[in-house]
Formats: C-alpha cells, sequence, structure tokens
C-alpha cells in the first residue's frame, strides 16, 4: 500500500511537471511582455510545483475579451457624455500653453486622452491625518454628490469613521455613489457594504469580470488601484492612501505611515469625474451625476489627469514616466515604495544621469512585501551605479508616489514603479505644473531625504552572496509581482 502511495505521487508530480511545460509554452506565446513571459517560462519549467496555481490564477493572458469589452464600455459612457457638454475649459487650457513645461505636457496628454487645464488650485497633503481630516471635511459639507474610489478600504476605526459620514450625508438627501475594488477590497466584511446600500449610498464593487463575459472568475490581474475623493464637483482628492488604521500607522511594524494625497479646485476636476466615471460605468452601464460648477475661486497651477489602464492602446503607466523623465532638464526626483522598473523606464533615468541630471531615489527602509523588496533593492543597487543617488526613508514605511521635475513640474498619484502599475493595474496621476506648487513638493522631499540614509557603493559590495542570490530570484519573477 505504501509502495503504491509513492508510486502515484510521483505520477502526480510528473503530471504537474508535464502541465508546468505546458503552460510555460502557453506563457511564452500569450504573456504580453517578453519579461513577462520570460519570468513565467523559466519559473513553470523550474518551480512548477510552486508557481502553476499562481499562474493559472494571475497569468493567464486571454485578456482580449476583456480589453475589448472596456473600450467598448468607455466608448459607450463617451458617447453618453456628449450630451452634457463637458470639458468647457478647453479653450483655457490652449490658452496656457506657452512654456516649455507646458509643452512637455502636451506629449503625457496625447497619452493620457485628456486635456490640460489652467487655473487650478493644487494644496499638498502630508500623511494620513491631515489628508483624512481634509477628505472627511469636504464630505461633511457636502450638498448635491460625493463620489468616493478607493483600492483598499478596511472595517477598522477609519473605515468605519467614513462609513458613518457618508451614510449621514447619505441620509441629509445627497447623492452618494461608493467603488471600491474587489481584490483590494477581499477581506472587506459583506455586512460593510450591506450597511451603506441600506442607507441610501449606491455602492459596487470593481472587478475586471464585472461585464466582460470573461469565463475566468478567478482573473485577479486587473486590480482598480485608483484612489479619488471628489464632492459637489468643487473639491477633490487622490493620491496613494488607501482607507484604514496603517495609513495613520496604525500598523507598529510599518509605523510612521508616510505618504502623500493631494486636494485639487479647478476645472481639473471635470477630468477627475471622468475617470470615476469610466470606472462606474463599466461596473454599472450608468452615468452617475456630474457637477460643472459655474465657476472656480481663481487658481493658477495648469494641471494634467493622467489615467492608466490595461485597455489603454499605449503602455500609458509606463510611458508616462518615461515621457516626464526625457522632458526634465536639471534634475528628476522620484519617491516610490516599489522601485521594479521596466526597461524604457530604467533606461530614461540611467540616460538623465549621462545628460548631467541630479537622479534622486527615494524608497522605504522597511519591507511591507519582501519579494518586492528584495527584487527593488538589487534594481536600487544598479541604479545606485548608474549614477543615481538613492536614500532609504528611515522612519516608518514610505508609500507615496511623487515625482519632482527642474523647479516647476511635479506629479502625486497611485502608480508605484513596477509592472503592476505600468499594465495591470488602473491609476491615476496629477501631473502640474507651477513654480509655487513644485517648491512645496521640493521642501516636502527634502525633509524626506533629511530622515534617509543614502546608500554607497560600500554597502553593495559588502553584501553577502546568498542575499544577492535571494534579489536575483526575486528580480527574476518581478515582472509577475
Amino acid at each position: 500500500m505504501e509502495q503504491d502511495s509513492f508510486q502515484l505521487l510521483g505520477y502526480l508530480l510528473a503530471l504537474v511537471q508535464a502541465v508546468g511545460v505546458v503552460a510555460a509554452a502557453h506563457a511564452v506565446f500569450t504573456v504580453r511582455t517578453a519579461q513577462g513571459a520570460i519570468a513565467w517560462a523559466i519559473s513553470l519549467l523550474f518551480m512548477p510545483y510552486l508557481t502553476l496555481l499562481p499562474y493559472l490564477v494571475f497569468g493567464r493572458s486571454r485578456f482580449d475579451a476583456y480589453i475589448q469589452a472596456r473600450r467598448q464600455a468607455d466608448l459607450q459612457m463617451h458617447r453618453a457624455m456628449a450630451e452634457l457638454d463637458w470639458r468647457p475649459w478647453v479653450a483655457e487650457a490652449q490658452a496656457a500653453r506657452g512654456s516649455e513645461a507646458s509643452q512637455n505636457l502636451q506629449v503625457l496628454a496625447r497619452l493620457g486622452r485628456q486635456p490640460p487645464l489652467a487655473n487650478n488650485q493644487v494644496l499638498l497633503l502630508i500623511d494620513g491625518q491631515v489628508a483624512f481630516a481634509a477628505i472627511f471635511e469636504a464630505i461633511a459639507q457636502a450638498r448635491e454628490v460625493v463620489l468616493v474610489q478607493f483600492f483598499i478600504v478596511r472595517d477598522d476605526h477609519l473605515g468605519r469613521r467614513l462609513q458613518s459620514l457618508l451614510l449621514e450625508r447619505a441620509a441629509n438627501g445627497v447623492q452618494v455613489f461608493f467603488l471600491y475594488d474587489r481584490v483590494g477590497c477581499h477581506a472587506l466584511p459583506r455586512h460593510y457594504v450591506q450597511h451603506l446600500r441600506e442607507g441610501g449610498v449606491a455602492v459596487h464593487a470593481f472587478s475586471a469580470a464585472a461585464r466582460s463575459g470573461l469565463l475566468n472568475r478567478f482573473q485577479l490581474n486587473f486590480r482598480n488601484h485608483r484612489k479619488l475623493v471628489v464632492v459637489d464637483g468643487l473639491r477633490g482628492f487622490l493620491g496613494g492612501l488607501n482607507v484604514g488604521d496603517e495609513y495613520l500607522g496604525g500598523n507598529p511594524h510599518l509605523s510612521p505611515w508616510r505618504d502623500t494625497h493631494v486636494e485639487l479646485s479647478g476645472p481639473v476636476l471635470a477630468c477627475l469625474q471622468e475617470s470615476f466615471a469610466e470606472d462606474w460605468f463599466w461596473v454599472t452601464r450608468e452615468l452617475p451625476p456630474l457637477l460643472l460648477p459655474e465657476g472656480y475661486p481663481g487658481g493658477e497651477v495648469l494641471c494634467l489627469l493622467v489615467s492608466s489602464g490595461p485597455a489603454d492602446a499605449q503602455e500609458t503607466g509606463s510611458l508616462q514616466f518615461v515621457a516626464a523623465i526625457n522632458a526634465a532638464r536639471r534634475r528628476i526626483w522620484l519617491a516610490s515604495p516599489y522601485f521594479v522598473p521596466d526597461e524604457s523606464v530604467f533606461a530614461a533615468l540611467r540616460l538623465a544621469v549621462l545628460r548631467g541630471l541630479e537622479v534622486r531615489l527615494l524608497l522605504p527602509a522597511r519591507a511591507d512585501h519582501r519579494v518586492v523588496y528584495a527584487a527593488s533593492s538589487l534594481y536600487a543597487f544598479e541604479a545606485l551605479e548608474a549614477g543615481i543617488r538613492v536614500f532609504r526613508y528611515q522612519p516608518g514605511f514610505m508609500h507615496q508616489k511623487v515625482l519632482l521635475i527642474d523647479d516647476d513640474t511635479a506629479a502625486v498619484g497611485s502608480a508605484n514603479l513596477d509592472n503592476r502599475s505600468f499594465r495591470l493595474n488602473f491609476e491615476l496621476t496629477l501631473f502640474s505644473v507651477d513654480p509655487a506648487f513644485a517648491g512645496t513638493v521640493e521642501c516636502m522631499l527634502q525633509e524626506d531625504f533629511s530622515r534617509s540614509r543614502e546608500l554607497d557603493q560600500e554597502e553593495s559590495r559588502r553584501m553577502h552572496r546568498l542575499n544577492r542570490l535571494g534579489m536575483r530570484v526575486a528580480r527574476l519573477i518581478s515582472p509577475i509581482l
């Protein structure tokens, strides 16, 4: 009997190995990027017992049905919006194209399919306490419509504060629309959502398979990583923060949590509402109410909102960074929790150093995902060898996604510097051209650098070979992280 069990186990292992070979061939022919195809193929050939199940869940690339369905839904949504006389401020934006920085935005505008819009106000919100205080204060003053979208929502103290506030506004006649990602909120209890729904909040989960007709109900790759709030079409918020106590420093291992959000006012809120409308229309086939106030308080910031996702005709998530880096003339400061760049972004950074620019990279010193941290560490040392100054933020986990170009252009959003944000996630990034706001971002990053430890070449040389081997294995699978 024992011999039969071993024989059966041998057959099973051989079957898994054979299926791994078939899956590796499938990956070579179907995965969209060369890096991802290589990573999947090698791992399936040599580690099928560990990677076959993840590939069946995450790696299946029969995404054409979804992409076509999403593009068709976006087209239907924009047709429905055509009657709203949307984007009434484009003429003002056309008049604001004089500077070299604003000219650079035109590339991003064509890439992101949104116009750069002038006369906005942008306020930097540093860390969760400040950001959520502003968000909650704006929602509490809502009179007509509140749009809320987050990747992660927890049923904890902060999550229940948001829930209570949305229910209070709905009870007072405000139309409240709440969209959360099904994967990011996998741990969110059903009763949290049900309580919102019973209280009059229109609430839905975003899922790639929501309307695409995909047979694969376990397809988890396409996640909506955007975080935005719009109140009455007058005040908007976006950035890196999700809804959970850890974003206020509630996780002792990662505390204090370092993050950045922005508050917006002005014509760019039309584009922010349009981004929400695309995702809401995908799930419901209905448009949420979109508000166009008669006027805004005067502002001086030129803004461009770039919404990126897997259904884009171009690889918007990656190319927006390449375009911004290539436009720099003096310096590039980048803050990201995950530095696992593709070849195009890494090449643009290396070429920027060769052009004589000051290139700085701010990364966390603590890991929230160990495999990603290991892969990121190897890229960090390679960046150091290329002449990029690399800093590790010391006080706690750094989660902000911020880019500073020269003295006038800054970007804040949800996109990380990794393959998932480049090609798989739905992301949202605000680019702004304004010396005063860029100066505020510079001061913030200078403070972050002062609390960081700069890496040096000697640290790389002292690294144990086993650590370096682990980093290389992590990098091997980095395109599928």
